[in-house]
Formats: structure tokens, sequence, C-alpha cells
């Protein structure tokens, strides 16, 4: 071969590996490319996220301006922002972008709180793109995916929190409401019952004192009325005392206290309670677990004899382990359920409040059933917690 023919193969070969080298260039300019496109929708998601936890860390804003903030942020982050529309439906509210319009290309993620749906996120594109093949869901990228579903949680978590604090207020309202109610009524008692009675019986021995010469028969009179008074007196304090604090609950435990109470129930009320306790006789109870169960029988008979109308009611305390069920029974009138919050007494709202968050106290539940004109059957059912 000629030197000339040997520096045409050469060239030849050189242009061939310059065409080659010009070729990974460009492979590998279309992979750098799309990595950094790839980065760039990874770090629109991390803004995304950061920008929604930011926003619901304020407190100078209301849920309702949180949620349209949520849905300006979501619509930036998608991959077509210029043809991205959002709606986000939370607590029973709306927030939408401005551009929003139902179109075909749609992708989705349910709100849930406590495991049930409270809402959903949407974004929609409102021109056609092209499928982004497997992984995708159309034009929707793989990472969009796990994208809404991470923006969808994060909001069924504020959504949780903002009812976790509004129950909180709500309780909180409760508990100062019941116990200025329950200091009106010691007030009462005290001074409408117990310092009248003490003043007349004081003026009464005054009066007698007063007397220079008294027949003898009169003075036994006076003095066995006082006396007859005077336990009334006691006996309207030791109920004042027992409603406060039932005396011999740790002593005689919950089955007998809560007999008592029955016993003492029917006798003041006329209304008869059958009262039944079941496996009982070997636990100890630990004193919250027995002083809760109480209440919530003191405050389920309560409602019976202010609401239900009812003759009779039944009352069931059995050990099931590893629960303690709890039954009250009426033969009343019933109420509602689906209006009770609307409707029902407040006083009595306020007595089936204090029961469920007593037996949530406990770490157990408390399930009410009741219809107009059917009676209401109230059960808690809570853990067994002995005394350690």
């Amino acid at each position: 071969m000629s030197d000339k023919n040997k520096t045409k193969v050469e060239l030849l070969l050189e242009i061939a590996e310059l065409r080659r080298r010009e070729a990974d260039f460009h492979a590998l300019k279309g992979e750098h490319e799309q990595a950094l496109r790839a980065l760039r929708e990874r770090i629109k998601e991390l803004h995304c996220l950061y920008a929604i936890t930011r926003l619901a860390g304020r407190r100078d804003i209301s849920q309702d301006e949180l949620f349209q903030g949520v849905v300006e942020i979501v619509a930036t982050s998608w991959q077509y922002p210029e043809i991205t529309c959002v709606k986000i439906v939370a607590g029973g509210r709306t927030y939408v972008t401005a551009n929003y319009r139902r179109a075909r290309w749609r992708q989705s993620s349910p709100l849930l709180v406590h495991g049930e749906q409270a809402g959903s996120v949407e974004v929609r594109y409102l021109e056609e793109r092209p499928a982004m093949g497997e992984g995708g869901e159309g034009p929707f990228l793989k990472e969009e995916r796990s994208l809404i579903d991470a923006v969808a949680d994060r909001l069924s978590r504020i959504l949780e929190s903002k009812r976790t604090e509004e129950h909180v207020r709500v309780l909180s309202r409760e508990l100062i409401k019941a116990q200025e109610c329950e200091r009106q009524r010691i007030a009462r008692e005290l001074h409408d019952n117990v310092a009248q009675e003490l003043s007349m019986q004081r003026l009464g021995i005054e009066s007698l004192l007063a007397e220079e010469a008294l027949p003898e028969s009169k003075l036994r009179d006076d003095l066995s009325f006082m006396s007859t008074r005077l336990a009334a007196i006691i006996a309207g304090v030791r109920d004042l005392s027992y409603d406060l604090l039932p005396p011999g609950l740790e002593q005689l435990g919950l089955v007998a206290t809560a007999f008592r109470h029955c016993e003492e129930f029917s006798t003041r009320h006329g209304i008869q309670v059958d009262f039944f306790a079941d496996g009982m006789d070997d636990l100890h109870l630990d004193f919250e677990t027995q002083i809760n169960l109480y209440r919530i029988i003191q405050e389920a008979l309560a409602n019976v004899r202010k609401h239900a109308g009812a003759t009779r009611a039944r009352v069931r305390l059995i050990a099931s382990y590893p629960h303690i069920l709890l039954r009250i029974e009426d033969t009343g009138r019933g109420f509602d359920m689906d209006a009770r919050q609307t409707d029902a007494p407040e006083d009595k709202r306020m007595g089936l409040w204090n029961m469920q968050e007593r037996a949530r106290l406990l770490g157990g539940r408390l399930i009410i059933r009741s219809k107009p004109g059917a009676g209401t059957k109230i059960t808690a059912e809570v853990p067994c917690k002995e005394k350690q």
C-alpha cells in the first residue's frame, strides 16, 4: 500500500473515531440533561414539601389560608406547572387554583384522618402531554405519584392535628364549665341548706337561752326538734361529701360501692335499679379504674333521672378479661342519636361527654345506643388494670 493510500485510511479511521466520540458526547449530553431535569424535578418536590411544612408551622394564618396556600404550592411543583391546576377538598371545604377546571388528565390521593377519608388532593393537566411510560400515570411522572401521596399524608396529619386541637379546646371549655357548675351546686347546697339550717338552729338555741322559765315538756320538744333538724343537716353534709368522693371505695371496692349507690338512688328517686356484677370478686382494681367506672354509673343514672323519664334501669358490671364491661340500660324515652349534638339539653350533652372522656382516659371506649321511645343503652369497655 502506498503512503498516500495509508494516509487516507488513517484519515477515515480518525473521522470514524471523531464521529464515535461525537455520538458518545451527544449521548452523555442527553443523559446529563436528563439527569439535570430529574434533579430539577426532585428539587421542586423537596421545595413543595418544605414549603408546606413551613406554611403549616405558621400560627398567624387560618386553616382556609393554609390549604389555599398549599394549593398554590402544589401547582408549581409538577412537571408542567404552566398547565397544572389543583383542587384540595378538606373538612367539607374546597380549595382550587384560579385556573382550575375539570380536565381528563388527572392524578389524585385521599386525605385520611383516623382511617377515614376526610378529603382529597387532585392535580390536573389542562393540555395533553406525552405519556411517561413504565411507572408513570399517563403524562404524570412516577415520582409525582410519590409526591402527591406525600402531600396528602402531610395534609392528613395537619387535619388530624387541627381536629385534635379543636377537640382539646372543646374539652377544656366543657371541663371549666363542669367545674363551675359543680362549684355552684356545692355553694348552693351549703348556702341554701346547711348554712340556713344551722342559722335556724342557732336562733332556736338563743331563743331557749333567752327564756327565763320554760316548761320541761316544751324544752324537751324544742330540743327534740333541734336534734331532728341537726340529723338532717348531718345527712345533707354526708350526701354532699359522698357525691364528691364515695367513702369506702378503696376499702369496700367498686362492686359494693356501686351497689350501695344504686340502692340509695332507687330509694331517693323512686326509680328501680337492678344491679348485677359477675367475675369482679377476684379483681384488685387500681383507684383510677374504680373511680372512673363509678362516675360513669353515677352520671348515667343521673341522666336517667333527669332526662329519660324511666321507672326502671339496669346496671351490669362484668369482668371479661382483659376488659371490664359496664352496661347501663333504662326503659325511658330515649333520644335521636343524630340530633343529639344540636337538640339534646346542654347538661345531658356534657354528661355524655364526661362519660366518654372517662372511658378514653382508661384506654377504653364508650358506646351509646338510643332511639326515641326505645330507651338508652350505654356500654363502657375498659382494660382491666389492677393494683401494682
